[in-house]
């Protein structure tokens, strides 16, 4: 199998304890983590070879980071040392009708001013098959949007599979151009879409044709999304897949999860997993596309069980606290098998 390369920012994580606001805390507990970085642990736990790119200053907590990653069986080779500070996120965890509020504190980080030429794309892709962005790297600063177009750019010459993300950030969309033109030219080399209802919508102006789509309570309805992922393709006609997430949201400590894929004639739907008991959302879109990726990849030609591994794979990390995905293989194929007991195993 060829090696995956996934770009974008690591940082900081800094939550308070347990379910306290950030108002009742006198310590917060630290994770390092971010969208693609996230990804490529999901991979590797997965076995699947995988390099993650990133700028990191090069100071104690860089070198954190790094550890996180090498702990995790991530190929570090390709990370470029500058800059001043890792970017931070701070944390605080929501529960039941309260939800989960982010803070963040990026701005001026090593990642936010990369340039295009500081990474040697040719030699980076050299021996992989597969390069994954998402939505966020592009709205941290122009650089990062640059260099990320200079980098889908070269995948696609050198005939990688390039996937997306979506992932809308209105938070970060501050540095005054747009992000539709740029998400639109990014986008436009991508041969898998992943993408949510607000995805489509904040990016590209895209809605469902005659439907209502409500993600709060239980309906979240496939068929509501089909217009959005026919939209999808047409605007975008190197697509071979757009995916979304379908979360139902009865609170912030209990949503449901399933999903949908379209290749552009079949629309193929995922079991529903009530998810009841929250332990950590964060990280739950990019452990579905560290499982999709795998299933792509594994189950070639069997779009169904790719979908319902990435599914699967994605319940599980609501159960673990951090931003990655922490299970197995066989933890996923478990559950896959409608085992959801959470026995003790002995």
């Amino acid at each position: 199998m060829k090696k995956v390369i996934t770009f974008g920012e690591i940082m900081l994580r800094l939550s308070p304890p347990g379910f306290l606001r950030f108002s009742q805390a006198n310590s917060l507990d630290v994770v390092y983590g971010g969208g693609e970085s996230n990804v490529a642990v999901s991979l590797a736990n997965f076995g699947v070879p995988v390099d993650f790119v990133t700028r990191l200053p090069d100071n104690p907590l860089g070198q954190c980071a790094l550890m996180e990653l090498r702990k995790r069986g991530v190929g570090t080779g390709r990370i470029l040392f500058g800059g001043e500070r890792l970017g931070i996120y701070f944390l605080e965890t929501g529960a039941v009708s309260r939800g989960s509020q982010v803070v963040y504190d990026r701005a001026n980080s090593a990642m936010a001013e990369i340039r295009p030429g500081m990474v040697d794309w040719e030699t980076v892709f050299r021996d992989a098959g597969w390069f994954h962005w998402t939505g966020i790297t592009p709205a941290i600063s122009q650089g990062a949007a640059d260099a990320c177009l200079e980098a889908v750019k070269a995948a696609r010459k050198m005939g990688l599979t390039v996937s997306t993300d979506l992932n809308y950030r209105a938070k970060l969309w501050k540095y005054g151009v747009p992000s539709e033109g740029i998400m639109t030219e990014l986008t436009g080399y991508c041969d898998i879409i992943l993408g949510n209802e607000e995805d489509a919508e904040k990016h590209f102006g895209i809605r469902p044709e005659g439907l209502d789509i409500t993600t709060q309570g239980e309906s979240v309805h496939a068929d509501a999304f089909r217009s959005v992922c026919e939209q999808m393709m047409a605007k975008f006609p190197n697509a071979q897949k757009v995916i979304t997430t379908l979360r139902g949201s009865l609170s912030a400590s209990h949503n449901t999860w399933a999903g949908i894929l379209y290749d552009g004639t079949t629309l193929y739907t995922s079991p529903q997993y009530q998810i009841t008991h929250i332990v950590d959302r964060v990280g739950g879109g990019d452990s579905f596309m560290g499982g999709l990726i795998y299933g792509l990849l594994k189950f070639k030609g069997d779009d169904q069980r790719a979908l319902d591994f990435a599914v699967a794979a994605s319940c599980l990390k609501h159960t673990i606290v951090g931003d990655a995905n922490l299970v197995s293989v066989a933890e996923v194929e478990k559950l896959m098998g409608g085992d959801a007991s959470g026995r003790v195993v002995r």
